[in-house]
């Protein structure tokens, strides 16, 4: 093993990728992105030096957990894993999680990234089992249990039973919705511009507030598009949490629509153990509550809902035999 390398569990999504070493746990934590040359189209940097930086252009190659941009998506992938590989000649033995609305087309191109950014061998793993081992949920538990995973892009939504997902579903409303929400907000009550970076970062400190006070705030750096100079805006945390709730609906009926075809005594499971939020939108409290109102079951977050999908690769890292027994089904 010290010559093939030691196995990773890589949770590769569209805002962030984060790295799992047995025994270590999460080891990386950075965003998915990639700085390029404007003039040249050369890349200067990945993760977290390839944001904010105004030497190029970044560019974000992962859409949905897949690659969008295969090149550049394989070329983050391998200065991650080498990033954190103590070998650097070493190929490692990838495991990563596989969207449940995955095409075959799709899964191919997750091999193809994975052996191009030099893994010996990629094992898949639906994201939605990842998520619900990350999230603590028992492993074989015939049980039916729903994970709504609120990722970048898009929300999905799957229903399982043992080891297997009995039912999917997504819509397009995810953090990147939620960030527009909140500055259409802005734009709409003050005039000015906030752009997509900091609408984001506002919704994590609203959403990191354990529970909203009617005076709580929470500062933004918007732009007066007249003038282009910057203003500090005092934005509630409770407006903040409601207006980035707002997509609760569509990410309901889609879940109402998974439920509908489940069989009879896993609906009536859900009736009572109720979902599990994951990713970044589980961090706001306006969402769990609108959820619950809409789908009338318990809606809860996960305990640590940002690196669920993470902690579940992990988990089936740590078990060899649960990796075999996914690999079987899979293949």
């Amino acid at each position: 093993m010290s010559i093939l390398g030691r196995d990773l569990a890589v949770d590769l999504g569209a805002a962030r990728t984060r790295i799992y070493i047995k025994r270590k746990g999460i080891v990386l934590d950075e965003p998915s992105a990639v700085l390029l040359d404007r003039r040249t189209g050369k890349v200067i940097a990945f993760g977290a030096e390839a944001v904010g930086d105004g030497r190029g252009e970044t560019h974000w190659p992962v859409s949905g957990g897949l690659p969008a941009d295969a090149e550049l998506a394989q070329r983050l992938v391998r200065h991650f894993t080498r990033k954190v590989h103590w070998r650097p000649y070493a190929r490692p033995r990838l495991v990563m999680a596989l969207p449940g609305d995955s095409t075959p087309m799709a899964r191919a191109a997750l091999h193809d990234m994975a052996y191009e950014a030099q893994a010996r061998d990629i094992v898949l793993v639906p994201q939605a089992l990842a998520a619900a081992l990350g999230a603590g949920l028992p492993s074989g538990d015939r049980s039916g249990q729903m994970i709504i995973d609120i990722g970048r892009h898009a929300t999905r939504v799957a229903v399982l039973s043992g080891d297997m997902v009995v039912a999917h579903g997504s819509v397009p409303y995810g953090g990147r919705a939620m960030d527009r929400a909140i500055a259409r907000l802005v734009e709409r009550e003050h005039g000015l511009a906030l752009d997509e970076f900091e609408a984001e970062a506002a919704k994590m400190r609203a959403g990191a507030a354990p529970r909203p006070a009617d005076g709580e705030i929470v500062p933004v750096h918007a732009r007066d598009p007249d003038t282009g100079r910057e203003r500090v805006l005092a934005l509630p945390v409770r407006l903040l949490c409601e207006v980035a709730a707002q997509p609760a609906g569509p990410i309901a009926r889609i879940a109402e629509e998974t439920v509908a075809r489940c069989p009879a005594e896993l609906a009536a499971d859900l009736g009572e153990r109720g979902a599990v939020l994951v990713g970044g939108g589980a961090l706001l409290p306006g969402l769990g509550r609108r959820l619950r109102e809409h789908l009338r079951m318990p809606v809860r977050p996960a305990e640590r809902p940002l690196e669920s999908v993470a902690l579940g690769l992990g988990r089936c890292l740590d078990h060899l035999g649960l990796t075999g027994r996914l690999r079987s089904r899979l293949t």
